[in-house]
């Protein structure tokens, strides 16, 4: 991990936001890592945060089980907000009463700021801000629109704490213990919905914690250089090279840490889209002039794949069989230790469910969750801190062609994940050239760079239709377009009309097999971007 010299922990209680606190953290150059709630005490000051954030959740406080942190962290010496639930936990346990409110409260509701010394200084200019008199006290109060999404409130304030705000059905809406640096708040300052959430934020790490935001991904460049040069010095390294972004980013700091001494091994694994691989060799021996290694493993991953239906299994089979795969390059270039790949932070949320905690796995990515329990090389993942976005930020830092940075997401488990049910030849030709057609399409119509993904699903159904004057049973392709920010939540794209019949017409006239088209508009969440 990089010695940053700001930083911020975010104690998962399980809330959807959580990774939204994250990013609205980092978004004002400050680092934040998210940790389970009940991450120990001595691993929290080895990490020396600057600030604590308590993220919100389901649970009620006094539910069996219920999750609390360790009560050390109220004095571990460092600011501490609690969000939602956040803020119940610290009523709780510093002594205040927490209870179910009588009149719950989800969704956007106004909220009466009676201090506004602090966390909540500066906010007369934000979005629906107004004076309003005090129903109570007659005087000129600011209000300010927040969102709500609680069921249990705090009704008495732990001793020491001083009322910040309230609202309509919670008295105590906001809490603060100045000198304790303690606050706590009901709403939801990290979404888009609360449109004075960014002040407060900023508030609580510039002012409140006294940071200044030293975290860009020019010196992420500089400090990741450095810590691999040092660790890696005189040691051979093979780095797992797909074509996307994050493996291309990765390549690129290592090349600069370590020179001479980085192999890039580029797979076929036989998932690729049309011609990929042919693409990506040229693309790094003659863009970036890397040391590149390809390896046709085509035929054995299909044969692991033979007959799998299972999308966990597929994952984990690909992500095994990479590493049997990298471990032989490794052999045959000698003196190879370490595999480098292009994790990302996404990556690590969604493969590991926090141990003890709240959130749950929702899919193995083929390079975190997908490993194998043994491995005879160690792991070296320079981005597994960073967002996307942010790694797009540091290939430009690095110079790398703009073509390649915008390049959109592709899986690691490639078209196995995007066939549904067992993957085989034929079935890989027709999603392919579908795959082919939507990009074509996208670039053409300039919304390429514009959307975070757009491609090609083959599902397991025949359909009727009629093709000349014959009728046809043949397959269906789902079209799956969406724009994000990191592949945390997702919205489908709202693509224009004609677009959408041009790439219909054209699989349904071009690709053999295909005589239905359809354009899934589902979310994440509840929905994955992927299918499988």
């Amino acid at each position: 991990m990089t010695a940053h010299k700001e930083k911020i922990l975010i104690l998962d209680f399980g809330s959807q936001y959580t990774q939204l606190i994250a990013r609205r953290v980092r978004e004002e150059r400050v680092y934040s890592e998210i940790h389970p709630y009940n991450y120990p005490i001595d691993k929290i000051r080895d990490f020396a945060p600057n600030g604590v954030i308590l993220s919100g959740g389901p649970a009620g406080v006094y539910e069996t089980g219920a999750p609390l942190p360790d009560p050390a962290i109220f004095d571990f010496g460092c600011p501490v907000l609690g969000i939602c639930y956040g803020m119940q936990v610290m009523g709780k346990i510093l002594n205040g009463k927490v209870d179910a409110s009588s009149n719950r409260e989800y969704g956007r509701t106004r909220m009466t700021i009676t201090n506004d010394a602090d966390l909540f200084r500066g906010l007369e200019a934000t979005p629906g801000a107004t004076l309003d008199p005090d129903q109570a006290t007659g005087q000129a109060l600011l209000t300010i629109p927040v969102w709500m999404s609680h069921g249990d409130k705090v009704v008495d304030l732990p001793p020491g704490f001083t009322l910040m705000a309230k609202s309509s059905s919670a008295p105590f809406a906001a809490m603060q213990h100045t000198s304790r640096r303690l606050y706590g708040v009901q709403f939801h300052p990290e979404v888009v919905h609360t449109p004075a959430g960014k002040e407060i934020i900023r508030n609580f790490l510039f002012h409140i914690c006294g940071l200044k935001g030293l975290w860009t991904m020019k010196s992420f460049v500089a400090e990741t250089v450095a810590e691999m040069a040092e660790r890696l010095r005189g040691k051979n390294v093979i780095c797992a090279l797909s074509g996307g972004v994050d493996s291309t980013v990765t390549a690129a700091l290592l090349n600069q840490a370590i020179g001479v001494n980085l192999f890039c091994v580029f797979v076929d694994n036989g998932v690729l889209r049309k011609k990929e691989a042919a693409r990506v060799v040229k693309m790094f021996t003659e863009s970036m002039q890397l040391n590149l290694i390809p390896v046709d493993a085509a035929a054995r991953f299909l044969a692991k794949l033979e007959g799998v239906t299972d999308p966990e299994a597929k994952r984990k089979i690909i992500g095994q069989e990479f590493i049997t795969v990298f471990e032989e390059a490794a052999a045959t270039i000698g003196g190879v230790d370490y595999l480098a790949q292009g994790t990302l932070y996404p990556d690590v949320i969604e493969s590991i469910s926090f141990r003890g905690g709240p959130s749950s796995t929702i899919k193995s990515h083929h390079n975190v969750g997908g490993l194998p329990e043994k491995m005879n090389l160690k792991l070296v993942e320079p981005l597994r801190e960073l967002f996307k976005d942010e790694v797009r930020e540091v290939g430009r830092e690095l110079g790398i062609p703009e073509d390649l940075i915008q390049r959109q997401p592709f899986p690691g488990p490639g078209l196995a994940i995007r066939i549904l049910g067992a993957v085989n030849e034929a079935d890989l030709a027709i999603l392919r050239d579908a795959d082919e057609i939507i990009l074509e399409e996208m670039k053409t119509a300039g919304l390429y760079t514009q959307v975070w993904q757009s491609f090609a699903v083959l599902l397991p159904v025949r359909t009727v239709g009629v093709m000349g004057d014959g009728r046809t049973y043949d397959r269906v392709i789902a079209l799956r377009c969406v724009d994000s920010l990191d592949a945390m939540t997702a919205d489908w794209s709202r693509l224009p009309y004609d677009l959408l019949g041009n790439i219909s017409s054209r699989i349904i006239n071009e690709v053999k097999g295909v005589n239905r088209v359809v354009y899934d508009i589902s979310s994440k969440p509840p929905s994955t971007i992927e299918w499988e």
